[in-house]
C-alpha cells in the first residue's frame, strides 16, 4: 500500500469517529427539559393560560417527531388537569416562532401562570422530565 492511500484511509477513518461522537453528544441533548432564561418577548398572543402553567410546542405538517412530542404532552396534561397546552405551526406563525428564537422543531417551552418562559426543549421530551418540570409550578 502506498504512503499517500494510507493517509487517506486514517483521514476518512478519524473524519467518521469525530462526526460518530457529534452525533452522539448532539442526541444526548435532544429532548432534555433544560431551565430557559427569562425573555423579554411579548407572548400575549400565544394562548396562555392564566390560571396554571401552559406548555407550548412549535410544530409542522412535515415534521415527524413533532407527533411523538403531541403525544407525550397530551399524555402530561391529562395526568395533570391543571396544564394547558397550546400547538403552534411554524409554518402559520413564523412570528411567534422568530420572537422566542425557535431554530428546530419540535421545539416545546413551559411559561408559567404569569406568562414567564421557565423551560425549553428542542426534540422530544421525555413524559418524566415534563412532569417534574411542571409538578413545581403547580404548587
Amino acid at each position: 500500500m502506498s504512503p499517500a492511500l494510507i493517509t487517506a484511509i486514517v483521514a476518512i477513518a478519524a473524519a467518521l469517529v469525530v462526526a460518530g461522537v457529534a452525533g452522539v453528544l448532539h442526541n444526548r441533548r435532544s429532548g432534555v427539559v433544560r431551565e430557559a432564561e427569562p425573555l423579554d418577548v411579548d407572548v400575549r398572543d400565544l394562548g396562555l393560560s392564566r390560571t396554571g402553567p401552559t406548555v407550548v410546542h412549535f410544530s409542522a405538517g412535515w415534521c415527524g417527531p413533532c407527533a411523538g412530542v403531541r403525544r407525550v404532552v397530551d399524555q402530561v396534561c391529562a395526568d395533570l388537569r391543571d396544564v394547558a397546552h397550546v400547538e403552534i405551526d411554524m409554518d402559520a406563525n413564523p412570528a411567534a416562532a422568530r420572537r422566542l428564537s425557535v431554530l428546530s422543531l419540535p421545539t416545546t417551552f413551559i411559561f408559567d401562570a404569569q406568562g414567564r418562559q421557565r423551560y425549553r426543549t428542542a426534540g422530544v421530551p421525555k413524559a418524566a422530565d415534563l412532569r417534574s418540570a411542571l409538578e413545581p409550578l403547580l404548587a
